[in-house]
């Protein structure tokens, strides 16, 4: 026999299992007697038995009735912690999360990231993964919780919160014979070798695209997987290197380099923190990824600070 499938109708059947009368019934529930009196008539032919039975003023339970008052206020407890949004303790949470992001946010602000969440989480786990530019399948078969990137677009199902946004800039060393020109252009920039940072997001991409259309290209000389392995190799040599404005500005301040602008390129970098839509409302990775959302939103290190202490 199939079970009911209206969740009024077994809530109909424990009031009228338990006050057994049909007026207390329906006054327990806010319904009318004739309404809970047609409830009746369902759950009568839904168990085909006849579960109350009058005898006189009052209704006794047949044994199917029985039966089914015994169990049946466990099963409405569990159907409604079904419909009841999932609780997260962080105190008592052993989960491992993994983090993609560059080696830039693992030097500078992972750290910060760890002092928020550890004190709340003392026994969970984190797993940091070097990220590639457009590796989304990492969020899409599960081996990243969360990704940290610079995207102009995202794949279907894939969900995220803007950290902001700027330009690129072109970098170079403090004694480069470009580092006193009024403003760096296009025949400067191709008249010089390249350096680039080769692995997280892509940094300096759009470049040759847009150089391409011209019938232009770069030459990009070194290529490495680290910033400060391409800040070092950029600030010994006349190799350019093409940053974002808030890490160029940031290194230029560690580094003996300088920075400017490039107004022959058009671009904005955009900022996502970004995770697989099936983990949208899993209450640990929504406190796991506030956390890191609001470390890399406020850090003086990210895309948002930089430009208050520039």
């Amino acid at each position: 026999m199939p079970l009911p499938l209206n969740l009024n109708l077994l809530r109909s059947l424990e009031a009228l299992l338990e006050a057994r009368n049909l007026t207390r019934a329906a006054d327990k529930l806010g319904l009318t007697q004739s309404a809970m009196s047609r409830h009746l008539v369902q759950l009568r032919a839904q168990f085909q038995d006849p579960l109350l039975l009058r005898e006189g003023q009052r209704f006794v339970l047949t044994e199917r009735a029985e039966e089914l008052r015994l169990g049946l206020k466990t099963v409405l407890e569990q159907v409604e912690r079904l419909y009841q949004p999932p609780q997260f303790d962080p105190s008592v949470c052993e989960r491992e999360f993994s983090f993609a992001g560059s080696d830039y946010l693992a030097e500078y602000m992972l750290p910060d990231i760890l002092d928020r969440v550890l004190p709340q989480a003392p026994d969970m786990r984190l797993k940091f993964l070097p990220w590639q530019a457009g590796r989304f399948d990492m969020l899409v078969d599960g081996s990243a919780d969360l990704v940290s990137t610079i995207a102009d677009e995202v794949p279907d199902n894939i969900y995220g919160k803007s950290l902001g946004q700027d330009q690129p800039m072109c970098v170079m060393a403090d004694d480069h014979p470009l580092r006193n020109t009024p403003a760096l252009e296009r025949d400067d920039y191709l008249a010089w070798p390249h350096a680039r940072v080769s692995s997280a997001s892509d940094k300096d991409g759009f470049v040759d695209i847009q150089l391409a259309r011209q019938g232009q290209s770069r030459q990009v000389r070194i290529a490495t997987p680290y910033f400060v392995s391409a800040l070092s190799i950029v600030s010994r040599s006349q190799l350019l290197l093409t940053l974002p404005e808030h890490l160029a500005i940031r290194f230029q301040r560690q580094f003996p380099v300088h920075a400017k602008a490039m107004p022959f390129i058009d671009y904005t970098y955009r900022y996502w923190l970004l995770w697989h839509g099936r983990a949208d409302k899993d209450p640990a990775h929504r406190w796991f990824r506030g956390h890191v959302f609001d470390v890399l939103h406020h850090s003086i290190h990210g895309v948002s600070k930089y430009s208050e202490n520039a």
